[in-house]
Parts: structure tokens; C-alpha cells; sequence
């Protein structure tokens, strides 16, 4: 069934290649940016428009904070979900290296079992792996299922009834989003190989691309241009010093910086052609009706969505501009999107300081790229 859905999905792609649409000149960008913070009441976004991998259209708009500040395209704002595709990239580095494999168990890199490493051997941003004692599908793991959301946990162990991190189904088998997944991809990097995550994507993609206001834990330097945020209530809230480093998403960033990524990316840089492919390939179909809850019954075949799959930390999907993929990260002050096309090698990156922003995003890149067949009403970054 696996092979039959993806083979329908390459045969959307190929139908799927209409002509693109112009990106509209940066005078109407920012007209229709301030008719959508207008309608959302949203206080702060920075927009970014990659095209034909170049970075063009790059601006922000409003606030950073309650103080008035003005949001700056050098202000440093919180990444969120975004972190996993620019892990993704980087795994996807080591894979090629031969530092670790995509379909090799991740118990060949550990010293001992997973459910093995108690409390004592992990610090607070793992997840608690001995929870998983008595089951063996940890067995099962690789670096190809935790990639694709597909390990069999909850988004994250702590928000289980009872605070316990379980498998629901095995190991990949249907796709349901996991931070903790990701956590343990991280896991296997830092205790089973022996690397620093935080220096392997300081060195491996913001040096690369030059994202100096970039990084994956708290720098004091952030403070002098910090963007802090706006509730759906439109109460404020204080920027977060987060002070571990978190595949799941720890990553603060700017809309200059992640263009630059975004661009390069799009350019496939640091990576061979097939390694770039691989991760925004379609590997693993798309079997719920939205991504949130993660854990929610999976549709009847026939109700399923045929243009869409998971890749590696990013989703793929078919539109009628060809081949595309998005990546979207939230919180309750926080809204982002990252969202391609692939004969283009066209993105629109939105990064929002204002979770009401949100709301606007489908418009926004309709408006910009024209219909890309992103999936804004599976996507719903809202957990």
C-alpha cells in the first residue's frame, strides 16, 4: 500500500508543472503584510522571498516588544519547530560523512539498551528512555523513522496521562508528530557518537551560511535586538532564554539568517543532489486528517490525502506548481512557516512574533507564490 501511494504521488507530480505566477514587486508585499496585521491584529512578522535560490524580498514589520521597538530583519526570534528541518540538514550531513546511517538501528550506536540510561545519565532535555523498559521496539528505531515523526510516541512523554513515554503503534508505521523523536535522534548524536549537536550546527550550517545572529542555545548578545511576543489574547511575554540545545526546537534565529539558509538550501548547498532529495522526498504517507492532536485516529483509505507524505523533518507535497515542501513551528507567542517549490526554487519564509499572525499565513503565500497546494488545513501548527 506504502508503494503504491508514493508512486501516485510522483504521478501528481509530474501531472502537476502550470505555469508560475510573478512575485509580486516589494511595494505590494508590504501592502498586503499590513492589510494582514491589520485583520489579525498581529503585532510583529518579518517575511523573506527566496527566488530561483536567491534571497529576495527580505523585511520585517511592527514591534519586537510592548516597548515599541520596531522588529528589525536582524531581530532574533524564536525559531521553534523550524529547528527540526535545519536538523534534518544536518543529519542528513553526517549521513553522507558515513557518521550514521538512515536505516541502521539506533542501538548500534549505544553502549548499552536504551531503556538502560537512567535519570542519572541524562539530563532534563532528553526524554526518560527508561521508560521504555519491557518494551523492545526501541529495537526497531532508526534515524529515518524518528526523521519522519513516525517512532510510536506522543509529541513529547511529559503531556502522556501519566507523564510516561510509550509506544502507540510500531515504529514506523504511520506518521504522528514527535518532538521527542527528534530528542532522541539527538540522543544517539551526542551519547552514542560522541558530537556536539550545538557545535555540529554552528559549524555544519549557521557558519556555512553566515547566520551570525543564529544559534541553538541562549547567547547574551541577543539582547540588544530581542524580539518578545504576543498571546492570542494579545497579552505579552518575555522572549525565552533557553538554555539547553533541543533538536525538537531550541534554535533562535532571524528572517535575515534563515533566508540565508532557505536560499541555500534551495541552491543545495552542503549537501549532494541525492541527499537534498532524500529529505524532501515523500517517504511516508500522510494518513490523518489534520497534524494535531498527533495521536488522532488515522482516516479511511479512501479519505486520505494523496498529495501528501512525510520527508525528513519537513513535509512534501503536490500542488499545481509541481513538487513542494513546508516546515511550520509554534508556540503560544510564536508563529512561523517555511514553505518551497521546488522547479522554482522559490520559499516564502514568515516568522512571527505574534501568534494571531498565524491566521494570515495561507494568504500571504498564496499572495506571494501563488496556489502552491501547501497543506494549511492539515498543518495547523497549533498542538
Amino acid at each position: 500500500m506504502k508503494l503504491v501511494f508514493l508512486c501516485a504521488l510522483a504521478g501528481l507530480w509530474a501531472m502537476s508543472a502550470h505555469a508560475a505566477p510573478a512575485v509580486p514587486t516589494a511595494a505590494a508585499i508590504d501592502a498586503e503584510v499590513a492589510r494582514a496585521m491589520a485583520s489579525t491584529g498581529a503585532k510583529g512578522l518579518a517575511v523573506a522571498v527566496i527566488e530561483d535560490g536567491r534571497v529576495g524580498h527580505v523585511k520585517s514589520y511592527g514591534l519586537r516588544n510592548a516597548a515599541g521597538d520596531p522588529l528589525q530583519t536582524a531581530t532574533v526570534m524564536y525559531g521553534a519547530s523550524l529547528t527540526k528541518a535545519v536538523f534534518a540538514y544536518t543529519v542528513m550531513q553526517l549521513v553522507e560523512e558515513g557518521v550514521i546511517g538512515l536505516d541502521v538501528p539506533i542501538e548500534r550506536y549505544l553502549s548499552k539498551p536504551l531503556p538502560a540510561y537512567t535519570e542519572q545519565d541524562v539530563e532534563d532535555r532528553y526524554a526518560r528512555w527508561s521508560d521504555l523498559a519491557g518494551d523492545e521496539r526501541w529495537r526497531k528505531l532508526t534515524a529515518r523513522i524518528l526523521l519522519t515523526h513516525s517512532p510510536g510516541f506522543a509529541n513529547f512523554g511529559f503531556l502522556e496521562p501519566d507523564g510516561k513515554l510509550r509506544f502507540h503503534f510500531e515504529p514506523g508505521a504511520r506518521y504522528a508528530y514527535s518532538g521527542d523523536g527528534f530528542i532522541l535522534l539527538q540522543f544517539v548524536l551526542e551519547r552514542g557518537l560522541g558530537l556536539d549537536l550545538g557545535r555540529e550546527m554552528q559549524a555544519r550550517v549557521f557558519d556555512r551560511f553566515g547566520m551570525r545572529n543564529t544559534s541553538m542555545i541562549w547567547r547574551p548578545d541577543f539582547r540588544a535586538n530581542l524580539a518578545d511576543g504576543w498571546d492570542m489574547e494579545g497579552k505579552t511575554e518575555p522572549h525565552d532564554e533557553r538554555s539547553a540545545v533541543r533538536a525538537a526546537g531550541s534554535m533562535d534565529t532571524t528572517i535575515e539568517d534563515f533566508a540565508r539558509f532557505a536560499a541555500g538550501f534551495m541552491r543545495g548547498e552542503g549537501l549532494s543532489a541525492g541527499g537534498r532529495a532524500e529529505i524532501i522526498r515523500p517517504q511516508l504517507p500522510i494518513t490523518t486528517r489534520t497534524q494535531f492532536p498527533t495521536l488522532q485516529p488515522e482516516l479511511p483509505v479512501a479519505e486520505r490525502r494523496p498529495d501528501l507524505a512525510a520527508g525528513l523533518g519537513v513535509i512534501a507535497f503536490s500542488g499545481p506548481q509541481g513538487p513542494g515542501f513546508e516546515k511550520g513551528g509554534h508556540n503560544n507567542i510564536t508563529g512561523n512557516t517555511w514553505i518551497c517549490v521546488e522547479r522554482r526554487r522559490a520559499c516564502v519564509v514568515l516568522l512571527a512574533n505574534d501568534v494571531r499572525a498565524e491566521a494570515a499565513f495561507p494568504g500571504l503565500v498564496r499572495f506571494i507564490l501563488g496556489e502552491t497546494g501547501a497543506p494549511y488545513d492539515w498543518s495547523k501548527n497549533v498542538p
